[in-house]
């Protein structure tokens, strides 16, 4: 049982360094095999992370528990397999299922652009198109745009998308810094405190 031990923590850690430097070549070729483990497939329970992360820890344990326990062969192989098992189960619950669901896009949708500021790049007309350049993240793009109200708006005006039309264009109108006017405050009531007690 040593020998299958062994055999099982090496190759896991063999696996591991490879999948750190080959990692997208693996990939390719995990992707080749598309669809070759469909019969086996446990709703993504059985992937090859959590696998080969349990069949480490397999082999770990065994070794240890063969070299330091008095334990029986098979009772060893047993708790070995166990702790595998384990491990393989709390790795998949707590790190690749998790990963499997989280957002790694950086795409979004036009419906998006609603409400963010931009500038004219290209001087668009009073009943024309012209052309905005609109922050997304971590991405600059350049967008289709008219002026909602109907204003021409040179180039190098700041904007903000009021909305997107159905064809995708940008609806802009110019950004204010600050009102020509102050705007009113609504009326407040004035607190009124308790008369002093005599």
């Amino acid at each position: 049982m040593t020998t299958l031990y062994w055999i099982c923590l090496v190759g896991g850690l063999v696996f591991s360094v490879l999948a750190v430097f080959l990692g997208d070549l693996l990939d390719g070729v995990f992707d080749g095999l598309d669809g070759a483990f469909d019969a086996v497939d446990l709703d993504g329970v059985l992937d090859p992370l959590s696998f080969v992360g349990g069949l480490t820890a397999f082999g770990g344990a065994g070794v240890l528990l063969d070299a330091y326990t008095g334990l029986a062969p098979a009772t060893g192989a047993a708790l070995a397999a166990g702790l595998g098992l384990a491990l393989a189960l709390v790795m998949h619950v707590a790190y690749v299922k998790p990963m499997k669901e989280s957002e790694n896009s950086t795409g979004f949708s036009v419906r998006e652009y609603a409400g963010k500021i931009g500038e004219v790049n290209t001087a668009i007309p009073a009943d024309g198109y012209g052309e905005v350049l609109v922050r997304m993240g971590a991405s600059v793009t350049f967008q289709p745009a008219a002026s909602f109200d109907g204003t021409p708006l040179p180039t190098g005006t700041q904007v903000v998308v009021v909305e997107v039309d159905p064809d995708g264009a940008l609806r802009v109108a110019r950004l204010e810094d600050e009102p020509d006017e102050p705007l009113p405050l609504p009326a407040a009531e004035t607190p009124r405190l308790p008369a002093p007690a005599a």
